[in-house]
């Protein structure tokens, strides 16, 4: 009886170790990478970098060149090949076309659209801008060919819900985009294999929310919807690190 019940305290205490083992395996952090959109750089994300970090994630925001789809895309891998786990790959604006190619990675587990562009395989970022007039179209675009906005029209374009100070200073600091990175194709849409989020803006003035509640209907993503402009990691920060968190879950 003795040497019996030895036998089964040793099975229980295997059991409650690998049940232990599992639990700190699902438990474990995902690691956060996360994209900017045209006109920016990746300092606008720290809001949302705070509560994440704060969290427990491992954030790491992408410096995009703007200059191609495809080096924008090389961008964002070399930050998805440093991470030590799986991904979340969360995309802003054009961001959006630059994490459906990226996505493809095998690292990435999930993908989340901010107020983003969803293109499908062979489409492009421009071409999904025509399908609905955006609300306020402000764009401008250099001699050699980048898009802006001018600093007048930024605010009630692109950052109706922040103070003119904010949006003064993103107006001031844009960081234009290549006509030639909207005009290229995605060569792989990776939500159509992976699960996609995705925050929509119903007051949006850049992408409008009528493009973005057809992109997200034909993905099948999980819709948030949020009574904010584009800068919605911004002005909502709380808002969106809900949804990449849901993401990483």
């Amino acid at each position: 009886m003795f040497a019996l019940r030895k036998i089964v305290f040793a099975a229980v205490m295997v059991a409650m170790g690998s049940t232990m083992a599992h639990a700190e395996t699902g438990a474990a952090t995902k690691d956060i990478v996360i994209v900017h959109g045209a006109l920016v750089d990746g300092s606008g994300w720290r809001g949302v970098y705070d509560i994440l970090s704060k969290d427990g994630y491992h954030v790491s925001i992408v410096q995009e060149p703007l200059t191609s789809l495809d080096e924008d895309v090389d961008a964002t891998k070399r930050v998805i090949d440093r991470q030590p786990g799986s991904v979340v790959l969360v995309g802003h604006s054009y961001g959006g076309s630059v994490i459906t190619d990226a996505g493809a990675d095998p690292k990435v587990s999930a993908l989340v659209y901010v107020a983003a562009l969803q293109p499908d395989k062979g489409e492009a970022s421009g071409q999904l801008l025509q399908k609905f007039a955006a609300p306020n179209d402000a764009m401008r675009a250099t001699p050699d060919k980048y898009f802006y906005i001018p600093p007048a029209k930024f605010r009630e374009t692109y950052a109706q819900d922040l103070s003119p100070s904010e949006a003064q200073f993103l107006a001031d600091s844009q960081q234009p985009l290549a006509q030639k990175a909207v005009a290229a194709p995605v060569p792989v849409a990776a939500w159509r294999s992976k699960p996609s989020y995705a925050v929509l803006t119903t007051q949006d003035h850049v992408v409008s929310p009528q493009l973005q509640r057809w992109m997200y209907q034909r993905s099948g993503a999980k819709v948030t919807e949020v009574s904010a402009g584009h800068a919605v990691y911004i002005s909502h920060p709380d808002a969106v690190a809900r949804v990449i968190e849901a993401a990483a879950r």
